[in-house]
């Protein structure tokens, strides 16, 4: 009898995805990271979960409809991470007529199945407080809803989840040979340590390694793919508002402007085709500049290439012939040759329908497994279980009960953890019961609760990926960190 159900290679959103859906029906699941969760692409998203206006101008009507139905589900399951926000787009003499632009948002508004968030308006942003922070002449903007995500925090909880309904999670835990026959037989090293590992089926979720992969540890011809590499920029905060400002650039691209870790903003995304290391993908001048052009084009506070703060990319890959499609949707190759286990290929596609995706791909081994019914949809991710109407009463709820807490550091913990939050802070009632402090932010106890129920094991993982502390802590807090992590078990 195989060790496993399922084994699943890569840690990215949709390794972690297929794991807890596949794990919540019952399934004997173990997934292989061989670095962090969510180090490669998953981190470099725009962080939008939304229906996507580029698609419905390429008329993707059913995709956008499935995007927004999606877009209510997160805002159900994950109310801590998915905030919504209002988006606005100015309207450019050069760009996309108005009447097309609001064309788009009133069919916007009509897919969206049952509207949760305030339609779509026409707004005057000479007399409005989204226009302080734009050049003129621009004086009409058009303003829509949608939603922006933690997407590190998204694939870390998944993941949590995962582990809570029965799931082996394994980062640093590398497959370096799968050998096939009715069952797989994974050779792993892990964490230093050799060991072997069977399951009856398996999938390559390994995301921009899918390809090396398949030849080097599966030996098999590896998918048709094109690789793209997505990259964004962070500078200091542009405006005051919160909302998500959206520009038409003169290429017909749309590129977003968001609040981000409150003194930020995040401005992205730019795309091309990538070849090289995934693991060593680095953002060029020329598309640092390119997107410094476009915010340029609205905002009245020039950017300059020496005001970037930090850049962020990723490799992720695209099936050959529907790249267009892919984008959003991934792609996806089942394999279930007769008398060898079954192998499924998955790679691409974006935050927002991440889950739908895992749903399918493990609805696609329902032959070869008994299992339980459907089931994502409608459980929340692990702090998840309040109305995201009352994010706020949760803010004010943990200052109240922390009287230490500030309420921007109380908005980032509930919005990292939620209704979970006592986890971390227990009992205390001062700051020094929480133990050492890691500049003005990250105590020891968050750090504890981080590397035991949450896989970090470097300073990366938390400065980087399980928050976005790295903005702003000193050097010799980061050392701190460092040797405080070094000393735990």
């Amino acid at each position: 009898m195989a060790d496993y159900d399922l084994a699943i290679i890569g840690g990215g959103l949709n390794g972690v995805s297929i794991a807890r859906d596949a794990a919540g029906r019952g399934l004997r699941v173990i997934l292989l990271e061989q670095g962090d969760l969510g180090a490669g692409a998953s981190q470099a998203s725009p962080r939008l979960i939304h229906g996507d206006l580029q698609v419905l101008e390429r008329r993707g009507l059913f995709r956008v409809r499935a995007a927004l139905r999606e877009r209510d589900t997160w805002l159900r399951t994950a109310p801590h991470l998915v905030r919504p926000m209002r988006f606005v787009i100015p309207a450019h003499s050069d760009e996309r007529q108005p009447w097309v632009l609001r064309s788009w948002l009133l069919l916007y508004d009509r897919l969206a199945a049952r509207p949760r968030l305030p339609a779509s308006a026409t707004i005057d942003i000479t007399h409005h407080p989204v226009g302080n922070a734009l050049k003129r002449p621009i004086g009409l903007a058009f303003e829509y809803s949608d939603c922006v995500v933690d997407d590190s925090r998204l694939v870390v909880l998944t993941a949590v989840d995962a582990a809570e309904r029965g799931a082996d999670i394994r980062t640093g835990a590398r497959c370096v040979r799968a050998d096939r026959l009715d069952s797989w037989r994974l050779v792993v090293i892990d964490r230093g340590h050799r060991r072997v590992v069977t399951a009856r089926a398996l999938v390559n979720a390994s995301g921009a390694w899918t390809a090396s992969v398949a030849e080097t540890v599966l030996r098999m011809k590896p998918p048709e793919f094109g690789a793209v590499q997505i990259s964004q920029i962070v500078v200091r905060r542009l405006f005051d508002t919160d909302n998500v400002y959206v520009f038409q650039n003169s290429d017909r691209r749309l590129i977003f402007a968001s609040p981000y870790e409150r003194d930020f903003t995040l401005i992205g995304t730019v795309g091309h085709a990538f070849k090289g290391d995934p693991a060593a993908v680095s953002m060029t001048s020329g598309d640092v500049g390119y997107l410094c052009d476009a915010a340029n084009r609205y905002f009245r506070d020039r950017i300059e290439l020496v005001d970037v703060i930090r850049t962020v990319s990723g490799a992720n890959l695209v099936a050959g012939p529907a790249r267009g499609r892919a984008a959003r949707d991934g792609a996806m190759a089942f394999d279930r040759t007769r008398g060898k286990a079954p192998l499924l290929t998955i790679f691409g596609g974006d935050v927002t329908t991440a889950r739908l995706r895992a749903e399918r791909a493990v609805a696609r081994l329902t032959p070869f497994y008994p299992m339980s019914p459907r089931w994502t949809a409608r459980t929340p991710l692990p702090g998840g279980d309040f109305a995201w109407e009352r994010f706020e009463t949760e803010v004010d709820a943990a200052v109240a009960r922390w009287r230490f807490l500030s309420e921007p550091q109380a908005r980032r913990l509930v919005a990292a953890y939620g209704s979970r939050l006592a986890a971390i802070l227990g009992d205390a009632t001062e700051r020094a019961d929480l133990g050492p402090a890691f500049g003005p932010e990250l105590t020891g106890a968050e750090v504890r609760h981080l590397m035991i129920r949450e896989w970090a094991r470097f300073p990366d993982d938390i400065l980087w990926r399980r928050s976005k502390l790295g903005l702003t802590m000193p050097a010799a807090d980061r050392d701190a960190l460092a040797a405080f992590m070094a000393a735990k078990p």
